[in-house]
């Protein structure tokens, strides 16, 4: 009898081992692949805008590429746009940055990668509400920092509370990772919580990354207070996270930035300048443009969300044993699905006993893509994105009323 053969290693890095990929892009590159094959698929799996990009930021793009702004620029941006992003946040929320401590990349995701690895390293622990957005556990992840979850609820409306918060701290912590509005869940943390979880976080020095790129989607009973503006003490601790893409619907573009202390700007700022060298010259000027220019845009698109936010809350409501908090930002809806387990659902009556596998078996009985909670850090959640047409919504929810049995 022959030995087995001895196993083979991977020769990929242990980081890139540690890491999963993207549950949401995986998701919608299934449900791109069912419709390339002829299947009549609606997809609500991606956290982008349906809107195509307002006409006066692509006229920038191309006012910039005419007059041949084509090249390399500062690694961190230009100081145009590093002045607009100032610009706005004085302007919106009284909070004054220096360009020096704007650090402009290629989007929100490049942004949250540059904190964690200028400021997280091993032996690091950073506390991260659940559920999370896909991407935040394993780039903490790739810096050997070890993420600390603090799990929230559907009945706590999703928020972590600061008991909760300073519970997580130990003497290894060194970053708080919040996100308000939340994705997956749309929830929008009050000022008051938000106030004493600052300053929690000033009393025993630790830095927070406050994720805000759903900052101007809110809806009506729920305000966004930037987590900065509670002090200059706060802003000290504070970096702040955000960009183009979701406001603007400027996803394609890469424009995401960061506000920071100078010390830690300057430090994503080097790490960037190995990196990618600079984000696009012509997306820069596009973001000039979007926001310094007119705001209306804005306001249009968040109208229109807020009308399709109203009609899912509606749908739900009339789906057999579902739970939920409603979202008081962002555009998602993200409901627990785990009554449905072990029941026979579908056409062919498949019983399955997770949230993945009931969005696999949704996904083929009924072509709607979902993603699943377990990817979120809550299993028996599934998440829906509203950021498309009523028509499609409607569409799709017809069709999840059907797998879950209704007329």
């Amino acid at each position: 009898m022959s030995a087995a053969a001895p196993a083979t290693k991977s020769v990929l890095s242990d980081a890139v081992q540690r890491i999963k990929p993207s549950a949401t892009i995986a998701a919608g590159t299934k449900a791109k692949e069912l419709k390339a094959a002829g299947h009549d698929v609606l997809s609500f799996t991606l956290g982008e805008p349906d809107f195509t990009t307002p006409q006066h930021i692509c006229d920038a793009a191309k006012a910039a590429m005419d007059a041949g702004d084509t090249h390399y620029t500062a690694a961190a941006g230009t100081l145009q746009v590093k002045q607009a992003v100032c610009d706005l946040y004085a302007r919106f929320y009284g909070l004054e940055y220096d360009p020096p401590q704007c650090v402009v990349s290629n989007g929100a995701k490049h942004s949250i990668h540059n904190v964690l690895t200028a400021l997280c390293g091993p032996g690091d622990e950073v506390i991260i509400p659940t559920p999370y957005w896909v991407s935040y556990s394993d780039l903490v992840g790739l810096t050997g920092a070890k993420p600390v979850f603090v799990e929230t609820t559907v009945e706590s409306g999703w928020v972590m509370s600061p008991e909760q918060f300073e519970s997580a701290i130990t003497p290894s912590t060194k970053l708080l990772m919040l996100n308000s509005p939340t994705n997956p869940t749309g929830a929008t943390y009050p000022p008051e919580t938000l106030e004493q979880i600052a300053r929690i976080a000033v009393e025993r020095d630790i830095f927070v990354l406050s994720d805000e790129i759903y900052e101007r989607l809110i809806y009506a009973g729920s305000e966004f207070r930037s987590f900065a503006s509670f002090g200059k003490d706060v802003q000290e601790k504070t970096i702040i996270v955000s960009g183009v893409s979701k406001a603007y619907a400027m996803t394609g573009w890469r424009i995401g930035w960061a506000l920071a202390p100078l010390e830690i700007a300057a430090g994503m700022a080097k790490l960037q300048s190995q990196e990618t060298s600079c984000p696009s010259s012509i997306s820069q000027a596009a973001a000039v443009a979007a926001v310094s220019g007119p705001q209306v845009c804005v306001e249009e698109m968040r109208l229109e969300f807020a009308e399709r936010r109203e009609y899912v809350l509606q749908r739900l409501k009339e789906l057999p044993d579902l739970a939920y908090a409603e979202p008081g930002g962002a555009f998602y809806a993200f409901f627990d699905v785990s009554a449905h387990f072990g029941k026979p659902l579908g056409s062919k009556g498949v019983k399955v006993d997770n949230a993945t596998d009931f969005c696999t078996a949704l996904l083929e009985d009924q072509f709607v893509a979902l993603v699943t909670g377990d990817a979120f850090g809550a299993p028996g959640y599934v998440r829906l994105s509203f950021a498309t047409d009523l028509k499609t919504i409607e569409q799709g929810f017809d069709r999840i009323t059907k797998f879950l049995g209704g007329a």
